[in-house]
């Protein structure tokens, strides 16, 4: 059952410990919960978030993600942005972390394991010789706590969870949590953070894969995009960074001018298991911790833009070059390079950089706090056409 939660229910839900977003409705701006389904027994929970713009996102409390992000393009129509699935059921047998939080630490760490303050910790080999995403069961395959909430900027919800002490052998029992929150002026803010007992590697990720065409409209090869970043992290045959940081100059990788993601796209051509495409991270310009613009993406068919900000040193640039083919929402086919994840991030393998000039420091202590924030703001540029393409 569907279920409408205003702004003064809202408000009250929380105690008044944040402020109602002023000019708003229970028909414009409010969050709705229903129960989506099962998995393992456990009760799933979707959530959608309304602006007054006529913004929409859905998240679910399985994998605390994002599985709708319905945006108005240059016509006035509403586009649906993000890769997903109709029902819960299929997302542990089809899905490739679509718009999930990937922790406790997202992207790859080269081997089975790494060693910190004198000992030894052994991890899942999930990905070739590599551990990715957490392990076998990352944060993405955990049904969350969940918590309706309205901040001054709009309606959220804020998901918790606690990653026990040897969880896929890593040390420390982490306290985890991912907030969304849609604003009026169409932003998707996402906050994450995590506390820890014990010295812990950690760098949460969000992993949403985007078609600004729209989720089923074919290839994301001719959208344009631009990421302010100077360097990179070149890997080895099995994407582990070789700890190297080179520039990008002269390489396909310079984005700092806007390109077609296509442009430089054979550069990356298949070999073997691997299906060729983009799947590299770059090193941000701009003060680590600081909250700035790092990427562009636009659509030349929908004129939707969606800029990026974070406070992260690295971005994860992917053109989805694992897609297959397989069916997603609506009956929409997801074919190869049919959308892309732009995740901001800690470095790949940061953990057996440690000290290294220019290297993260991927190292959660108890006496501090884990904190990532990435904002997705969405506009429309061009002139509105006869008819929607």
């Amino acid at each position: 059952m569907r279920h409408p939660l205003s702004l003064v229910l809202l408000c009250l839900a929380v105690g008044g410990s944040v402020g109602c977003q002023s000019g708003g409705s229970m028909n414009s701006t409010s969050v709705e919960v229903e129960t989506w389904g099962e998995l393992d027994g456990d009760r799933v929970q979707r959530f959608t978030l309304r602006n007054g713009n006529g913004m929409e996102v859905d998240l679910s409390d399985y994998g605390a993600m994002v599985t709708r992000v319905q945006v108005v393009d240059r016509n006035g129509r509403a586009v649906d942005v993000v890769l997903g699935f109709d029902s819960i059921a299929e997302y542990p047998e089809k899905s490739q972390y679509f718009g999930c939080t990937v922790g406790r630490v997202g992207n790859r760490i080269a081997g089975d394991g790494f060693d910190l303050d004198g000992q030894s910790y052994q991890l899942a080999i999930n990905n070739g010789p590599n551990h990715l995403h957490g392990g076998e069961r990352g944060f993405d395959k955990y049904v969350w706590k969940s918590t309706e909430i309205l901040t001054s900027r709009g309606p959220g919800v804020r998901f918790t969870r606690t990653s026990p002490a040897g969880e896929e052998g890593y040390p420390g029992t982490l306290e985890a949590q991912a907030t969304y929150i849609l604003t009026e002026e169409d932003e998707l803010v996402i906050q994450m953070s995590a506390t820890t007992d014990a010295a812990t590697p950690c760098n949460i990720v969000h992993h949403t894969y985007w078609n600004l065409g729209g989720h089923g409209s074919g290839t994301v090869l001719d959208e344009m995009l631009e990421i302010d970043a100077d360097r990179y992290t070149p890997v080895d045959a099995t994407f582990i960074p070789t700890g190297e940081l080179a520039s990008v100059d002269g390489t396909p990788l310079d984005f700092r001018n806007g390109k077609t993601i296509g442009s430089d796209f054979g550069a990356f051509p298949g070999n073997g298991d691997d299906p060729g495409g983009f799947d590299h991270n770059l090193c941000l310009n701009g003060e680590v911790g600081v909250l700035r613009e790092v990427a562009t993406l636009s659509d030349s068919k929908t004129g939707i833009v969606m800029t990026i900000s974070t406070d992260q040193p690295g971005i994860q640039f992917y053109t989805g070059n694992f897609l297959n083919g397989m069916t997603g929402k609506g009956g929409a086919e997801y074919q190869k390079n049919g959308a892309l994840c732009l995740e901001t991030q800690a470095f790949p393998d940061s953990i057996h950089h440690q000290g290294e000039p220019g290297w993260p420091d991927v190292v959660l202590k108890p006496e501090n706090t884990y904190g990532h924030v990435m904002v997705h703001r969405f506009s429309t540029e061009g002139i509105a056409t006869s008819e929607s393409e």
